[in-house]
């Protein structure tokens, strides 16, 4: 697998598992002394660049992991595990955890936590070091559920990214800002309905599934975190992902256009984007926001008209 690296437990005993251990709950989960502690044992500071705002609070782990379902037949994959406070929720819950961690130090330490503080589990862990957004794929056995807190700042491409190429996925339960939240279950002809909402809803039906509060997080960030729950379905019928992805694209790059208008780029004129509206059983005079994502893989089905393609070619 290119550009990553990946590890399966139980790894080495760190030097001062004694030290950890003294304060292991019941089932292992980390608090905020404990979180803060590890962090400067590895001297981690958390950076807005990779989005680090680690979850501390056990009893908020212990929701997300009831939230999402998981039995022993389950494989979980988790995106920036970072310290590890979600992994041993997981681990605890999931017959299999696979951790992609883009942070070198976070990714070499987190066998050695779930080692001191679930040992019984440490065997069901695997950690890739990568980038989730380079990620062509992961070691068997593959991944059944997507449970994560997302970085904020790459949070929609990574649960598209994912979905792709991570066929296996039928559920999903990611923490993401409130606002991508709302934004990834929003339903046509909503205010926050957009291109996340359209590409989301071709691979999986979307929902809101609670809000977090900030002050379980260490640092305490500046916006507030919503779950967001997702279930696999088949895309539209014959559809071509990426040619409806286009006209998504473009739609929304002019959302205050009409249809025929914010198309005709795409499409090579007005004229040639109405009529192709028009063979799609589209109203040419509505704006994107208004179509669901069959609507988009059926105009993006119609097959364009040579003459106007060899028109446009004479304009240019």
């Amino acid at each position: 697998m290119p550009d990553a690296a990946w590890i399966t437990g139980p790894p080495h005993e760190p030097a001062d598992a004694g030290h950890y251990r003294r304060g292991v709950s019941g089932d292992g989960l980390l608090g905020p002394a404990e979180i803060r502690g590890l962090a400067a044992r590895l001297g981690i500071t958390p950076t807005k660049a990779l989005g680090q705002n680690f979850l501390h609070d056990p009893n908020t782990i212990r929701r997300i992991v009831r939230t999402a379902d998981l039995g022993p037949a389950d494989v979980a994959v988790e995106v920036g595990p970072g310290l590890g406070s979600l992994t041993l929720g997981l681990l605890a819950a999931a017959g299999h955890v696979t951790a992609v961690e883009v942070d070198p130090v976070l990714a070499a330490a987190l066998p050695a936590t779930v080692a001191d503080r679930l040992p019984a589990r440490a065997g069901a862990l695997t950690v890739v070091a990568a980038d989730a957004l380079r990620l062509p794929g992961v070691p068997d056995p593959q991944p059944t559920a997507l449970v994560a807190n997302l970085p904020y700042n790459v949070a929609v491409p990574v649960v598209l990214h994912l979905l792709e190429v991570l066929p296996t996925l039928r559920t999903g339960l990611v923490m993401v800002q409130a606002e991508v939240a709302e934004r990834l279950a929003a339903r046509p002809g909503s205010k926050a309905y957009g291109v996340p909402s359209v590409k989301a809803a071709w691979y999986a039906g979307v929902r809101r599934a609670g809000s977090i509060p900030r002050a379980v997080f260490w640092p305490v960030p500046n916006v507030d975190s919503g779950l967001v729950a997702l279930t696999r379905r088949e895309p539209p019928a014959g559809a071509d992902r990426a040619a409806t992805f286009a006209v998504v694209d473009a739609a929304f790059a002019q959302r205050r256009k009409t249809l025929r208008a914010a198309l005709a780029g795409w499409a090579g004129s007005a004229a040639e984007a109405e009529r192709r509206l028009r063979a799609a059983g589209v109203d040419p005079g509505l704006r994107g926001e208004a179509l669901d994502v069959t609507a988009y893989a059926r105009i993006a089905a119609v097959h364009p008209d040579p003459a106007a393609a060899s028109t446009h070619r004479e304009e240019a």
